[in-house]
């Protein structure tokens, strides 16, 4: 195996773990986040830019549902 492989192994292992968390802690989303950001260079490194447009997405999906909860956690009720 080698390194590049093995640094897409660990992202999209960190991805699964951290989606699986997400309940826990909203810093959890944001490490989903962060993991699929790992993914979407991995995509792009290997040359599988469509699967590192898709990661990339995510990574941004996930920022906006991290800012979501942290502003709602936040706010007076």
């Amino acid at each position: 195996m080698d390194a590049l492989t093995l640094f897409g192994l660990l992202a999209v292992i960190a991805m699964l773990i951290f989606y699986a968390l997400e309940d826990r802690s909203t810093w959890f989303i944001l490490a989903f986040a962060g993991a699929c950001a790992l993914a979407s260079i991995y995509g792009f490194l290997q040359g599988a830019w469509p699967f590192g447009v898709v990661e990339a997405i995510w990574a941004g999906v996930a920022v906006w549902r991290w800012r979501g909860k942290t502003l709602r956690a936040e706010a007076p009720r």
